[in-house]
């Protein structure tokens, strides 16, 4: 199986970009549109059905994000936070559905082939790293905005460059100098923020994807019958594994982003909290 996402309009195409990996994200963007769709189209004062269960999950997904980042920044980070998680915890199982990176064409054949796939029709989103850095970036950009908005320039600067504490004389000046490189540090440190996040779901979901192919074609080369049993329950118990981890990633992903927006915001909060 290729580690890379395939183009399924061929590399000198307009429309190259249009890969494996971005159909599926395609789809699963319609699943969750469609379904935020049918629990707010016709809203009602006492909730069922679809609009019990989407109220649920809102509701619990932004008990969390306020129980970290706070009740004021809550507000404005919700949504993006909440998309990210669903978006990702949903890719991450839609890449388990049988036939994603097992149905597609095989290496040099120009037929659909179940076995012996090079280039599947469907790939996990979050198995391509351009899906991945993508949303890392998305996400760093409103990161900015955010904090920007809550503290400002200067109280970012400050945050970032400024000592922490009362110093005076030649100690306020022994500490700038250090609090300086610190800050420095710190700005490499976000620099690299996109890529970690990135890598880290990207490397996982990847890893699984692999692990799934490999147990499904262990018996290749048996005899037809032991062959297709053997691919059916080889793999069983790996997939309830990575159902675990397609969620423990989408956790991993939205906590790591809510506590970046918590490490810039805070002191702002803490400000507002003395008041």
């Amino acid at each position: 199986m290729s580690p890379y996402a395939i183009s399924l309009f061929g590399e000198k195409s307009t429309l190259s970009f249009f890969t494996n990996s971005f159909l599926l994200a395609g789809i699963v963007l319609g699943v969750l549109l469609w379904v935020s769709r049918k629990a707010t189209s016709n809203m009602q004062l006492i909730p069922h059905g679809w609009q019990n269960g989407f109220e649920g999950v809102v509701e619990f997904l932004y008990g969390k994000v306020e129980d970290i980042i706070g009740p004021k920044v809550a507000k404005r980070a919700f949504p993006l936070l909440a998309s990210v998680f669903m978006f990702v915890l949903v890719s991450n199982w839609f890449g388990l559905i049988p036939g994603v990176g097992t149905i597609g064409w095989g290496q040099g054949s120009g037929n659909l082939t179940l076995s012996s796939v090079h280039a599947p029709l469907f790939r996990p989103a979050t198995a391509d790293l351009n899906m991945t850095l993508g949303i890392a970036l998305s996400f760093m950009i409103v990161w900015l905005i955010l904090t920007i908005s809550e503290v400002g320039v200067i109280g970012f600067l400050k945050h970032m460059f400024a000592p922490k504490g009362k110093f005076k004389g030649i100690m306020m000046l022994m500490m700038g100098v250090i609090f300086a490189f610190v800050g420095l540090i710190e700005v490499v440190s976000i620099a690299f923020r996109p890529m970690s996040l990135s890598l880290r779901l990207y490397g996982n979901i990847y890893a699984g994807e692999t692990l799934l192919h490999t147990m499904m074609s262990i018996l290749h080369g048996a005899h037809p019958v032991i062959n297709f049993i053997g691919s059916i329950l080889i793999p069983l118990p790996f997939y309830f594994m990575e159902l675990l981890v397609g969620l423990l990633q989408a956790v991993v992903f939205t906590l790591l982003c809510s506590v970046y927006i918590l490490l810039s915001t805070a002191h702002d909060e803490e400000h507002d909290d003395h008041h």
